[in-house]
């Protein structure tokens, strides 16, 4: 699994290859940013992660709020739109639970004739979510982890995904789990 199948992860329609806009999903703390890196690195692709970004504007001073959330997706969505006119694929890192956060990834890739990829992660096993939920330290100064029980609430939020979808275990070993994303992204 070390070597990437491809720099471009997308089949070559009409002669030319064609970009890909990866679109992580997933409750926090399944395992999206593990996944996601570990794809970026074998593609190669771009990560943009939007706590990462949301993390950033509380820093710089904003207070956090439903809008410091809205604005780091739009201008992750952003960045990838540059990375796409650039020739990167990009994987966006992010909750993606809703219908409104799709979309400004949506515009992002229509703006580049990107094609969009959706990798869902999913933890069959309760307990190992929790934990990695407890545990996980991303560095993160300002954003802050979201409790269990605020995990189990947005559980109720999740939209279903329509189109083509490959829905992840991340209880599962780790390459196991990457070699089913690139079986999907590479069809």
């Amino acid at each position: 699994m070390d070597q990437p199948p491809s720099v471009l992860i997308a089949p070559v329609v009409a002669d030319s290859p064609r970009l890909v806009l990866v679109l992580m999903s997933g409750l926090p703390g399944v395992g999206k940013s593990t996944i996601a890196s570990e794809l970026g690195r074998l593609l190669p692709a771009v990560v943009l992660s939007v706590d990462h970004i949301e993390d950033a504007m509380l820093r710089a001073g904003l207070a956090p709020s439903f809008e410091t959330g809205v604005a780091a997706y739009e201008v992750g969505a952003t960045v990838a739109g540059e990375q796409l006119a650039l020739g990167h694929s990009v994987i966006a890192d992010a909750a993606n639970y809703r219908e409104m956060g799709r979309d400004v990834w949506r515009r992002a890739a229509r703006s580049q004739e990107a094609l969009i990829r959706v990798v869902h992660v999913e933890c069959s096993d309760l307990g190992a979510h929790e934990q990695r939920l407890l545990q996980r330290s991303r560095g993160l100064s300002h954003y802050p982890e979201p409790t269990w029980a605020e995990v189990e609430q947005r559980r109720l939020q999740v939209e279903p995904w329509s189109g083509a979808v490959v829905v992840v275990d991340s209880a599962e070993p780790l390459d196991a789990t990457v070699a089913q994303c690139l079986t999907f992204l590479c069809a």
